[in-house]
């Protein structure tokens, strides 16, 4: 095989393959033998007849699409190795030659990683982000571990109330009729959730055991179900039963019973400190976020349609995945809220096309650093991988190909780029950003001077003077003094 670069146009890049004649008669013995079965040669069993005369009838074209589809994937991957480039899309092919005796001539063309230029990465400016775990937050997480460890305690001297899990059989109508889906029996319903129409839970507040009533709502205009939208129902419903949750009490004994800890207080520092933990992620994750779209902003790069689409298909198969796990596919969420994949793919196309644009960003920067990613480094991936999946190391890497692990090589590289991107960024306080913004809103200073009466006493003019001052950013590349406004706050302290 032959290769010669031809011409490049923006990201789109145009060269000749030449497979050898050799190599195209294998290909060509390889269609004969896919397709001889199909076809019937008076004189022959059917999938008999040798190539030749196949050929004589039919002539060899009949050959030349599989032909060239067996030999052209091998010969298209050493054609790009050597040219050194990194197509984004599916090439175009254009037949130039082709012929039995003779050598293949190929044209193709093809859309390749563009060209990427990114201003100063060093030097930009974040602001820093600080959460610090709150009383409050530690009463919420209590909360839920409450909640985690509750117990349902069933009912039988009294009516329902809000708070409480009413267990109903219920059925709908409108106009007097049963509509689909309106049906249900041992519902588990929690009065005050707001899971139900509006006004139905509170019509179930004061019935007890054993109660049937009418419940009369009247479905929203923005309701999913085109023929209810608006509808007037009514609701035949029976209360089965009543339960309400029951919470444990805030103690030692509690601490005992759901951690490892003998008292309250020492959970509660427990939590406090895992909840800064996860603060202190949230923040440099923030961080890094504002320092990838500081550097998107400087980045100056023509996103090839290719690229945009394959993001696309990457953001429908996440969606996809995430249906599922919720118990619905895209075909039944399509059908419930009446959208198509053309309008999906609409929706996701500015998220798609600044999500290649970060990728392409950080991958230049990455180049221009020559950063690299060791074996230790992969491996150490590989593992964090492998425990966030429950599985062992080991067999982790025997389910990942050479193709897999270049990609988690990329996503190292950029991990890293990003991480270098917000080691030399210029982190600004929060308060000093803000006394900045503050400065800026500032109306003009105004300044009046009153000139003196001359010696003929002729009366003084009064002339009014503006000055105007004009708060100014200082870029990252700049190291101009700046002045700091410390503010005191009272420290407020917890539990």
């Amino acid at each position: 095989m032959s290769v010669s670069f031809t011409k490049k146009e923006g990201y789109t890049v145009e060269f000749e393959m030449t497979v050898s004649a050799e190599n195209f008669e294998k290909g060509m013995q390889k269609s004969y033998i896919k397709n001889v079965k199909q076809i019937n040669i008076p004189g022959f069993r059917k999938g008999k007849a040798p190539r030749k005369y196949i050929e004589k009838i039919y002539t060899e074209a009949i050959f030349y699409d599989d032909a060239i589809n067996f030999v052209f994937p091998e010969e298209y991957e050493a054609a790009i190795a050597e040219l050194k480039i990194e197509p984004v899309d599916r090439p175009e092919v254009d037949i130039k030659q082709v012929g039995e005796g003779k050598d293949l001539v190929l044209t193709v063309k093809v859309d390749v990683t563009p060209d990427v230029e990114v201003g100063e990465y060093k030097g930009l400016e974040v602001v820093e982000k600080k959460y610090t775990a709150t009383a409050d937050d530690v009463k919420a997480e209590l909360e839920r571990m409450r909640e985690r460890n509750s117990r349902m305690i069933t009912v039988e001297d009294r009516a329902v109330k809000k708070g409480d899990t009413a267990v109903i059989d219920f059925e709908g109508f409108v106009d007097g009729v049963a509509f689909e889906g309106g049906k249900a029996e041992n519902h588990e319903l929690v009065i005050g959730s707001g899971s139900f129409i509006p006004g139905f839970e509170e019509q179930i507040i004061g019935a007890n055991i054993g109660d049937s009533i009418d419940v009369n709502v009247t479905f929203p205009e923005e309701y999913h179900a085109e023929e209810l939208k608006g509808k007037a129902a009514l609701f035949k419903v029976k209360v089965n039963q009543i339960k309400f949750k029951e919470l444990p009490a805030l103690d030692d004994e509690f601490a005992k019973d759901v951690s490892e800890f003998d008292t309250l207080a020492d959970l509660k520092k427990d939590i406090k400190a895992k909840i800064n933990d996860s603060n202190a992620k949230r923040a440099k994750n923030e961080m890094e976020n504002e320092a990838v779209e500081k550097l998107v902003e400087v980045t100056t790069v023509d996103i090839p349609n290719g690229m945009i689409e394959a993001r696309i298909d990457s953001l429908l198969r996440d969606m996809e995945m995430r249906l599922y796990q919720q118990g619905m596919n895209m075909e039944m969420y399509m059908k419930y809220t009446g959208m198509t994949e053309d309008v999906l793919r609409t929706q996701f196309k500015a998220q798609a096309e600044h999500s290649v644009k970060c990728t392409l960003a950080l991958e230049k920067v990455a180049d221009l650093e020559k950063i690299k990613v060791t074996e230790k480094e992969l491996d150490a991936k590989i593992e964090e991988m492998a425990k966030a999946y429950g599985m062992e190391l080991e067999k982790a890497k025997e389910n990942l190909n050479d193709n897999d692990k270049e990609n988690i090589k990329k996503d190292c590289r950029i991990e890293k780029a990003i991480t270098l991107i917000l080691k030399n960024a210029n982190v600004v306080k929060e308060a000093e950003k803000k006394e900045e913004k503050a400065e800026e809103k500032k109306p003009a200073a105004k300044k009046t001077t009153t000139k003196k009466a001359s010696d003929d006493k002729e009366p003084a003019k009064k002339t009014t003077a503006k000055k105007t001052t004009t708060a100014k950013k200082e870029t990252a590349a700049k190291t101009t003094a700046k002045k700091t406004t410390t503010k005191k706050a009272a420290e407020k302290k917890e539990d």
